[in-house]
């Protein structure tokens, strides 16, 4: 079982910058692949990136291209989403989810454990 514990989110300006942890208790961790999804009001959850086991490839959805960046600490059983850039757009909550299949997949449903979310919000 992996416990995933989410934090760093916060309100921030537009332009500015945040970094998100996401905290794993579990041996295994740096087996699986984690990724990081977003959920805005009204919308449904979202695919933003995901690295792999040895963190040696990172996927990131097109609209955080060159802006985010997602690396893990195995050592620490973390992985970080640095945000850069931050648009209002990018209000959302922010998930992290972990892969023990190690699969580098953007289907949420693929995902086996879920931390409870960050809340980020980007004002104008």
């Amino acid at each position: 079982q992996v416990q995933l514990v989410e934090s760093g989110g916060g309100l921030v300006q537009a332009g500015g910058s945040l970094r998100l942890s996401c905290a794993a208790s579990g041996r295994s961790f740096s087996t699986y692949t984690v990724g990081w999804f977003r959920q805005a009001p009204g919308k449904e959850r979202e695919f933003v990136a995901h690295i792999s086991r040895i963190g040696g490839f990172a996927y990131y959805t097109n609209s955080v291209k060159g802006r985010f960046a997602i690396s893990r600490d195995n050592a620490k059983n973390t992985v970080y989403l640095q945000m850069n850039s931050l648009k209002t757009e990018d209000t959302a909550v922010y998930y992290c989810a972990a892969d023990p299949q190690g699969r580098t997949t953007r289907d949420e449903y693929e995902y086996d454990y879920w931390g409870q979310g960050t809340q980020v919000t980007v004002s104008s």
